[in-house]
């Protein structure tokens, strides 16, 4: 009966460990799909601001060519063509902070992709370890029902006796 008893205790606390790793891995899982959320949110961040950037860089480019039509036009003023020169530069400095700007964002959002990729594999690990635990929980809680069943038998065998 006291092996019985041992049995039966040894069974629940095998059943609360399972359950609180099951419980853990779901804490785990949830912290995954947060950072998951937090990592697409910080791509779309990127993407509107890669997108911003690339409008901003037809806009400079739309610029400089405009600009370089006046300079190719001839203005006879050479104040004028100093003015010019002057605008080119400027345009060509703010092209080429914006295709600096493009090359850092296309570069942060090629890493965040990657960084998603890598959490996706995790939750799909976390998930899969759980999916598993899950099971074996079941599997325990089957057995422990089975164990049950064959402790009240013998009870109500030794009870006959």
């Amino acid at each position: 009966m006291d092996r019985i008893k041992d049995r039966l205790a040894s069974l629940r606390v095998e059943a609360d460990t399972a359950i609180e790793r099951a419980e853990k891995a779901e804490a785990a899982n949830k912290k995954y799909e947060l950072e998951i959320l937090h990592k697409d949110q910080e791509i779309q961040s990127l993407s509107h601001k890669l997108q911003v950037a690339e409008g901003e860089l037809e806009k400079a480019e739309g610029k400089l060519a405009s600009a370089k039509l006046d300079k190719e036009q001839g203005e006879t003023s050479r104040s004028t063509a100093d003015n010019l020169a002057r605008k080119i530069q400027l345009l060509e400095d703010e092209l080429d902070a914006a295709e600096k700007n493009l090359k850092e964002t296309t570069e942060k959002l090629r890493q965040v992709d990657v960084k998603a990729e890598h959490w996706e594999k995790q939750v799909q690990r976390v998930e899969h370890e759980r999916d598993a635990m899950e099971k074996k929980y079941e599997d325990m809680v089957t057995k422990y029902q089975h164990s049950q069943k064959e402790l009240d038998e013998l009870a109500r065998s030794l009870d006959q006796l």
